[in-house]
């Protein structure tokens, strides 16, 4: 998929107004990738619904997609102007404060510490963090 070629403040906001969108955003905050496998994982949804959600961050221009092999790797990349990131460094940082999401986190470590307890990750990447 192509990247977007014009950007607008209402994309991101729109971008930023599904709850599911705000969790896959939650995720990636801390980390350099993660894989998708993860996302199905934690948040225990279809893995077309994720691919949908994680293509409308995609076309909003504030994640970027890897392929390794089978392996889809989801990352946060900052949007093209300065008021943009802004919204969305803020956003971030309200989603860290909120219990809900804070869960999600959770999961998310005890995921990466024990791949092999769930069939679905057995065989799956572990995530980059950005600070180890």
């Amino acid at each position: 998929m192509a990247p977007q070629k014009s950007y607008s403040l209402e994309t991101l906001f729109r971008a930023l107004a599904d709850p599911t969108r705000l969790r896959l955003l939650n995720l990636m905050n801390g980390c350099q990738e993660v894989c998708v496998c993860y996302f199905v994982e934690i948040l225990k949804s279809s893995q077309p619904k994720i691919s949908r959600h994680l293509a409308y961050l995609r076309r909003a221009g504030i994640v970027a997609a890897r392929r390794e092999g089978k392996w889809m790797h989801y990352r946060l990349v900052p949007p093209p102007s300065h008021a943009s990131a802004a919204i969305l460094e803020q956003t971030l940082n309200a989603l860290r404060n909120d219990e809900k999401f804070e869960n999600d986190h959770e999961r998310l470590k005890l995921a990466c510490c024990q791949p092999t307890r769930l069939i679905s990750l057995r065989s799956a990447p572990l995530p980059l963090h950005l600070n180890p």
